[in-house]
């Protein structure tokens, strides 16, 4: 048997790279048995049935360090939550909700805006700021300009990372000036809704540089945050976390409670105020759906 990464899954084949090869597979029956549906990054063992056509059958599938939903991959590192300074405008709650995604699967997390060189009031340097006093690492990039372009391929050097995002934000423009031989197809936005048009139809891992995977995701309009515990909510909002001598202690939820430090903090200008209303709102979100679905 071989050792190989799955680069891409289409229905049911399944493209493993086993050194400069790529075998197209399918998966054991005793997969689907046991409910388990191999993912872009696994790690697997395969058996090669045909050495000329490449193909093979996947045996095994080494455990996981991560898996995320959406999009649906495995064992990343880094997550490169990507977000245009315009064209789409930036949907600041969404970033937040990637953000709590990211957080509960325990990646590093970089945030890369896009399109830099069509900001023209200052929007690039508000994200900025809001995020980098947070503790977050800001990369801002423009696939026309070029810059800061090689800033970002060192940072994917030596690690397998996802960019996510709404589609249209220009992933796929930013991995094509990083490495151009890739053209992969660019997203149209669409006038008439300011959103862009999915071209990136499935995960995919590409080998850049001289040792960084990384993968191509379809884009996302929305995320399904409800199935967040909303009593763990505020732990994914890792600001809240130099506030913690609340009145209630670990069971406040910083939201209607008495002598909240969290709120205190938001008073002060030391936590950001749209952070902590995104917070409300997304906490809100999860509470009504959790309501609606006891209801059922």
């Amino acid at each position: 048997m071989l050792e190989g990464i799955i680069i891409k899954g289409i229905s049911s084949f399944y493209y493993v790279k086993v050194a400069d090869k790529i075998y197209e597979c399918k998966a054991r029956g005793l997969f689907r048995k046991n409910k388990i549906t191999p993912l872009v990054g696994d790690k697997v063992k395969i058996t090669v049935l045909d050495t000329v056509e490449l193909k093979g059958v996947i045996d095994e599938i080494y455990p996981r360090t991560s898996e995320l939903v959406r999009p649906p991959i495995a064992n990343i590192e880094k997550v490169m939550i990507t977000f245009a300074i315009k064209a789409p405008k930036p949907n600041l709650t969404l970033l937040d909700k990637f953000i709590i995604f990211s957080e509960m699967e325990n990646l590093e997390i970089i945030i890369v805006l896009t399109k830099t060189d069509l900001d023209d009031n200052d929007i690039r340097k508000n994200i900025e700021e809001e995020f980098t006093n947070i503790g977050y690492k800001v990369i801002s990039v423009s696939a026309q300009t070029g810059e800061n372009i090689n800033k970002l391929l060192n940072e994917l050097e030596d690690s397998i990372s996802v960019f996510a995002g709404q589609s249209g934000v220009g992933k796929s423009s930013i991995l094509n000036a990083i490495e151009p031989k890739f053209n992969l197809k660019t997203a149209e936005i669409s006038q008439k809704l300011g959103r862009g048009k999915h071209t990136t139809r499935h995960a995919q891992l590409y080998t850049i540089g001289k040792n960084a995977i990384v993968a191509d995701t379809p884009g996302f309009s929305s995320l399904d945050i409800t199935e967040v515990d909303p009593d763990l909510l505020k732990e994914y909002f890792i600001e809240f976390r130099n506030f913690d001598n609340c009145r209630f202690g670990n069971k406040c939820i910083h939201k209607n409670e008495p002598e909240c430090a969290v709120k205190e903090a938001v008073k002060e200008g030391k936590i950001s105020k749209r952070r902590y209303d995104s917070y409300i709102q997304i906490l809100d979100e999860i509470i009504k759906s959790k309501e609606r679905y006891r209801r059922k």
